[in-house]
């Protein structure tokens, strides 16, 4: 089976192109169940090809002798031809009552079976460490252990260092948050900009001190106003090695909310920054303040070209584990690895905190009195009574013999003798006065213990990169390389408590609205990006340079910006005060709009038919656009008698078959293809309320096939005559006989008296059942199944607790088990079926939820649409949680994947309390047996967990009236009414013996891949705005040559600013098979150059023939660098 990749392409006249290879589960995917009508029917000459493609798999296995033994047929029944319409053309009900639709007969897509994937079921890597089984092996049962509260007494012998000397590398740091107490702008203001202008005072005084910086985000606002002496002097500093920039990201970003497209974003622009007004690349990442940690990151970094870094928070039992066993510096290993080639440095600090009284030592009493900014009379002091001594002549002796004591202690918990002591904590340095402060003491301390050979210590100040260059000099490996007896781990580091059952699993569902919004504005800035690189090159192809508005790079410039910003450890975290978070959603807010701009101004070039006649007018757009559904109101298109024109953008890269909603005026809408075929219309009511339909607006719903990043042009008119549309049937469902239903022509309703007995709706594909009770989801059945499956929906409830400690924006602290969501009242339950979709939809209080199902062959009618329209406003300590109860005999194991990129296999502990058990949802979570797997595929990150098996759990939304005690100082009360947006895949597995699921590791199938692509990637629909003189002539736009592998993902394609002559470029990541030719993928355009990159596109090899094919392994992510014109 081909691979699932990703690539990146950049440039300027440059292009880059970074693969990511997302490999596929081996479960059976039963693709396309909608039949074939006769005219499609699939050559068998390419069946047989895929015949013999499969034998020559066979026979590789076999020689290999991995586990599956054979292969059987994966091409399923292709030329089986389905109903047949009796009129050719109209949509039509079957015997059954499911309505078929006239089907163009052109394949969607193959299926495929899992038993062509070698590597999904290959031996997995050989760790010495693997989460799970570390989780299982601890009990985590939080014994005091002494000074060192969560750990246990350290000893030492004195001459443990004679023959070897302890080297100590101090490294002063500041921990700078683009937004949590304060806005990004306030931060800067009043703090930011004062720790960078006394960096370059300070640093500059005495070539020993050094200094690390991570957020390019300040250091980028600092550069703009700083004058060209203060810009040199920080060159300086940075390129004589006293200041080093680690990670180099736009922020420090969040590791459990964030799409790993998104990381991958902040970290271009945050390296792309640094390349093109310092040369500098960073070598070491630096990760102290995000809550738990992700196993993405040190492969993004490792492709990035760095060779270590630091993690800090990370559950205290796993941290006094890994101390008990010295492995807090251990190769941190991608699960799919079987060799080391994804292998990350990392150093896990040990101690409670990053601040200072918890990294000099385990005795946070003793450290803090080495925190010279709180000496007294500083506002700032010491918990534990014993402020800070100045050290003078008189008492460094027995000062540095304390100190020394506690950093001998630390180092006992690692495999080398050498030792970092970081030393800042949150906006230090902002003073002239505690630079002075922290290091003329230090040095007067170094000094001392450097100057006193009796000591056996040599201790400095340094960067991360000084720090971990001594432990790989002092094990005798290059950077990067594993040292000798060093452990190598696999897993993730969720969920994250910092001290007794305080776990901090609320976050992955605070503020959900933002959440949402940040996938909205990360699918727009994907979208825009592609069409802004497709039209800069095709202009400059055409020689319309001086035609096309190419000003638009800076508004791409800004959004990338403002949506790396709420990447930010407290941004999609919902972790911020009120006041920051509405900063943040302007920002995001108005990159939308910027962004929408972007794209109907490169719609309107691509889709013109005769370039020559193309004008651009910034006071005349040729397009507008339909707001996002997942925002208050989508736009309505008023038709006339004379068209008007749709212009629909698909931002995934393969065909697509779905359907298009519009929001209309006229109940006598007609929908015609580009080439003048009429399309079938499904003509549904605008709802106001549960009972109350609009009279003016319509729902207009189409099949559309869209080419694979391109787009399509439609016809849309008020025609009297239009026997294609045809009308939804619609039922209200009402508790009790008072209220009067009633429809408006031309659309009239049904109503009955709710009864307990279910209902079902269905498709070509599906089946859905639902309880006559409560309106919710029952069960499910398969068009190739006779089993219909238990999915029942519940709803429930959880508070917080009564005792001192609440839940609140960081912390999940329930009251006990949820309890089941209840109101006095029936719900109202509108059910609609017709020819393109059915659905049903049922209102409660305090959510409405619609569960809709696409009468379409392909991809698009294979799960369940879910939209679940959250509004807890009125609730005090309340969260809501959504159940999928089932049958599925999943044990105590469930998925969640880490950032979209990659799965990690869960267990539920009972050790462990509830909200242990919560881990994130950024993209999907599944559970299975030997015979299903139920996957929910999610376009908003939110807190999922399974408690019971056959169950999964996701909190929806949280409304806490408290602070938790981690600094914020506010509860969560500014919840907005928000659409929690969702894909049901319900799946069978082919193979017929249990399940291996105790490994490490597992994989999506590829149904799973391009579901969750859809959903995340909703099509763009672009009206034309009406013209005086007419609209000129429009077509098609299809910008690749062929047709991509079906289980190829196109990450980006984003244009780059270039250092020579600041025309933009174009920078690509995509998902391909394992091989891909560059040369001949965009029609009209030509390749000039093929250059592998790094990830974030700092470091590159020599360019490769242009007619070359890109090669990737399963996983992998690669960047190039291409010129097309």
């Amino acid at each position: 089976m081909k691979l699932k990749k990703q690539v990146t392409v950049c440039g300027g006249a440059i292009f880059c192109v970074a693969v990511f290879s997302l490999y596929l589960m081996l479960d059976r995917v039963q693709h396309d169940p909608a039949r074939r009508q006769s005219a499609g029917n699939f050559p068998r000459s390419q069946i047989s090809v895929l015949q013999n493609r499969i034998e020559q798999l066979e026979q590789l296995l076999e020689e290999n002798h991995q586990i599956i033994s054979h292969i059987k047929d994966s091409v399923l029944e292709l030329t089986d031809t389905g109903a047949i319409s009796p009129s050719g053309h109209l949509p039509f009900r079957s015997a059954n009552g499911s309505w078929v639709l006239p089907f163009d007969g052109r394949p969607t897509f193959l299926s495929v079976k899992p038993l062509d994937c070698q590597f999904a079921l290959g031996r997995r890597s050989q760790t010495d460490l693997q989460m799970l089984d570390v989780y299982s092996l601890l009990s985590f049962d939080n014994v005091d252990g002494g000074v060192w509260k969560q750990g246990f007494e350290i000893t030492y012998e004195p001459n443990e260092w004679d023959d070897e000397p302890l080297q100590v590398f101090v490294v002063p740091h500041s921990h700078n948050d683009p937004g949590w107490i304060k806005t990004f702008d306030k931060y800067y203001n009043d703090q930011t900009q004062h720790i960078f202008n006394n960096l370059v005072v300070k640093l500059a005084e005495d070539p020993r001190r050094k200094f690390i910086w991570s957020e390019i985000s300040f250091f980028a606002k600092w550069w703009e106003s700083a004058d060209v002496h203060k810009q040199e002097a920080m060159r300086k500093l940075i390129l004589s090695g006293q200041l080093e920039i680690v990670t180099g990201g736009w922020v420090m970003t969040d590791e459990a909310n964030a799409h790993y497209s998104a990381m991958i974003d902040q970290l271009i622009e945050g390296h792309q920054w640094l390349e093109k007004n310092l040369g500098v690349s960073p070598r070491s990442g630096w990760a102290v303040d995000p809550f738990g940690h992700s196993a993405t990151m040190p492969y993004l970094l490792k492709r990035a070209n760095m060779s270590s870094m630091l993690i800090q928070r990370v559950h205290y039992s796993i941290k006094k584990h890994f101390a008990a066993t010295r492995s807090l510096e251990f190769m941190w290993r991608q699960a799919w690895d079987i060799e080391s080639g994804t292998d990350m440095f990392c150093h896990m600090m040990p101690f409670y905190s990053y601040d200072v009284p918890h990294t000099c030592g385990p005795d946070p009493k003793i450290c803090c009195q080495f925190d010279f900014k709180r000496l007294p009379g500083s506002r700032v002091n010491c918990p534990w009574k014993v402020p800070p001594r100045a050290i003078t002549d008189a008492n460094v002796a027995e000062r540095a013999g304390v100190l020394l004591d506690q950093y001998r202690k630390k180092s006992k918990l690692f495999r080398s003798k050498v030792l970092l002591v970081p030393l800042g904590d949150d906006f230090r340095y902002d003073k002239a006065l505690e630079w002075d402060q922290q290091y003329f003491n230090y040095q007067k301390l170094f000094d001392y213990m450097n100057f006193h050979p009796e000591m056996h210590v040599k201790a400095q100040f340094a960067t991360l990169t000084d720090y971990f260059n001594a432990v790989y000099k002092a094990n005798g490996v290059a950077p990067g390389t594993r040292p000798p007896d060093y452990p190598v781990l696999s897993g993730d580091f969720f969920t994250y408590a910092d001290r007794e059952d305080h776990y901090w699993s609320g976050y992955y569902t605070s503020r959900p609205f933002y959440k949402n919004l940040d996938r909205v504005l990360e699918s727009h800035l994907r979208g825009a990006e592609i069409l802004y690189s497709l039209a800069v090159a095709h202009v400059r192809r055409a020689g319309l340079e001086g035609r096309y508005p190419v000003s638009d790079y800076s508004l791409l410039t800004d959004a990338r910006r403002n949506i790396g910003l709420f990447q930010h450890h407290d941004a999609i975290t919902g972790t911020a005060k009120e006041a920051v978070v509405i900063d943040y959603g302007n920002r995001l807010l108005r990159s939308l709009v910027g962004l929408k701009r972007v794209i109907i101004n490169a719609a309107h070039f691509l889709v013109i038919k005769n370039k020559d006649i193309y004008r651009f007018y910034q006071t005349e757009p040729f397009l507008e656009t339909v707001r996002n559904k997942s925002l208050p109101q989508r736009t309505l298109i008023e038709l006339e008698s004379t068209p008007r024109y749709l212009v629909l953008f698909n931002p995934v890269e393969q065909e697509r078959l779905c359907v298009v909603t519009m929001l209309v005026n006229s109940a006598r809408v007609r929908v015609l293809t580009e080439d003048g075929q009429t399309l079938p219309v499904q003509l549904s009511a605008q709802w106001v309320s549960a009972v109350e339909m609009s009279g003016e607006v319509y729902q207009a719903s189409f099949m559309a096939r869209l080419p694979a990043l391109g787009l399509a042009v439609f016809h849309l008119y008020d025609s009297a005559d239009s026997p294609m549309t045809l009308r939804s049937d619609t039922l209200l469902r009402i508790p009790g006989r008072g209220q009067s239903i009633r429809g408006l022509d031309p659309l009239p309703v049904r109503s009955q008296t709710v009864d307990a007995q279910p209902f079902y709706i269905q498709s070509q594909s599906l089946t859905l059942g639902f309880s006559g009770t409560t309106g919710l989801l029952e069960s499910i059945r398969r068009k190739d199944d006779p089993q219909e499956v238990r999915v029942q929906i519940q709803f429930l409830t959880y508070g917080t607790r009564p005792s001192k400690d609440k839940s609140g924006a960081y912390l999940f602290l329930p009251d006990g088990n949820a309890k089941p969501y209840s109101q006095r009242e029936a719900p109202v339950v509108r059910v609609v079926e017709g020819p393109l979709f059915a659905e049903v939809v049922a209102h409660y209080q305090h959510f409405q939820q619609t569960v809709r199902v696409h009468n379409v062959p392909g991809i698009d009618g294979l799960s369940l649409d879910i939209t679940t329209m959250v509004d807890i406003r009125d609730q005090n300590n309340k969260e809501l949680a959504m159940r999928l109860a089932t049958d599925i005999q999943s044990g105590d194991t469930f998925y969640t994947d880490l950032n979209g990129f990659q799965i990690q296999p869960r267990r539920y502990f009972q050790k462990l309390p509830l909200q242990a058990n919560f881990y994130p949802m950024p993209a999907m979570a599944y559970i299975q047996d030997s015979q299903y797997r139920l996957t929910l595929h999610t376009a908003q990150a939110l807190g999922v967990s399974s408690l019971a098996s056959g169950q999964l759990e996701v909190i929806l939304d949280r409304r806490l009236m408290q602070d938790d005690n981690r600094g914020l100082g506010q509860g969560l009360k500014d919840n907005k009414r928000t659409a929690n947006r969702f894909r049901l895949l319900l799946e069978r597995r082919s193979n017929s013996g249990k399940p291996v699921d105790s490994r490490p590791v597992s994989f999506p199938s590829l149904l799973s891949h391009m579901t969750s692509t859809i959903l995340n990637h909703e099509v763009l629909a672009l009206p034309v705005l009406p013209k005086k003189h007419g609209v000129p002539p429009m077509r098609t736009f299809a910008p690749l040559a062929g047709t991509l592998p079906c289980d190829f993902h196109l990450l980006n394609l984003r244009s780059i600013q270039s250092q020579v002559n600041e025309s933009p470029g174009r920078k690509m990541f995509s998902d391909l098979s394992p091989q891909l030719s560059i040369s001949g993928l965009f029609r009209g355009l030509d390749l000039q150059l093929l250059q592998p990159m790094s990830l974030s596109l700092m470091h590159s090899q020599p360019p490769l023939s242009n007619d070359s094919s890109i090669n990737l392994e399963p996983m992998e992510i690669s960047a190039y660098k291409l010129k097309l014109c």
